[in-house]
């Protein structure tokens, strides 16, 4: 049988609940779990109360999700489509193929790749295996000011505040988003490189002064430690750990 034919077959014996599993991907905005796959097809029946397929759908468990998620990524890699399906920490999402991206990238020409300077990526990979961390420990560690640097990187979505730290002043932590990894590829922290070996390295911290224990940390204040580093020459995001 030829590659063309079995396609064709492939997509006629396609069970119900694979296909819908693949709409619900595709039309989604955002990554999908299989929880709320579940939550979607279940909800579907209050829509479509009298449906005999919907009512049979809902009774999907999670594990028919994923492996209805696993067969599809399966068969869109042996077909060699022009898409897949790629998970992340938020979940799945369908996304064309990386040797795609010339003739895709011609559909958005006004949307350049994000790109951060080595300092910001020096910073980023700081807080992606420390966090959560503050930006005195930051800067503890790059030994240079990093207002600026941190708040590019909260404008573009790597990084998020985390929370405050129980310490005098309660300055705020830094972690990274979802959006983090899903740019990066990640489907969570633990598979970033070397991951274990480099978070058991000793780092620098921040002293703990009177000073400090008495005002504050204001971060609304960029310069205020002193002056702020120069950005540097832009380089690919892509090149974060």
């Amino acid at each position: 049988m030829t590659r063309g034919k079995w396609q064709i077959l492939s997509a006629r014996f396609m069970s119900p609940l694979a296909r819908v599993i693949e709409a619900l991907l595709f039309a989604s905005d955002k990554p999908l779990t299989a929880a709320e796959c579940v939550k979607y097809l279940k909800s579907a029946v209050d829509a479509a109360p009298e449906d005999l397929e919907v009512a049979a759908l809902a009774k999907s468990k999670q594990d028919e999700i994923m492996a209805g998620i696993q067969a599809l990524a399966s068969e869109y890699e042996e077909q060699q489509r022009g898409f897949r399906l790629i998970e992340s920490g938020a979940g799945w999402k369908v996304a064309t193929t990386p040797d795609a991206a010339p003739w895709v990238r011609q559909l958005f020409p006004e949307n350049r790749p994000a790109r951060l300077s080595p300092s910001a990526l020096e910073t980023l990979a700081i807080v992606a295996y420390r966090q959560p961390i503050t930006r005195a420990d930051i800067e503890a560690v790059r030994g240079v000011n990093v207002d600026g640097v941190m708040q590019t990187l909260l404008e573009r979505g790597v990084i998020r505040i985390a929370g405050r730290a129980d310490v005098p002043g309660r300055p705020l932590l830094y972690g990274t988003t979802e959006f983090f990894l899903e740019h990066f590829g990640l489907r969570s922290l633990d598979e970033l490189p070397n991951c274990a070996e480099l978070r058991r390295v000793e780092l620098p911290v921040a002293p703990k002064t009177d000073e400090q224990a008495v005002l504050p940390l204001d971060e609304n204040a960029p310069g205020a430690n002193g002056a702020e580093e120069p950005a540097g020459d832009p380089v690919p995001a892509e090149e974060a750990p």
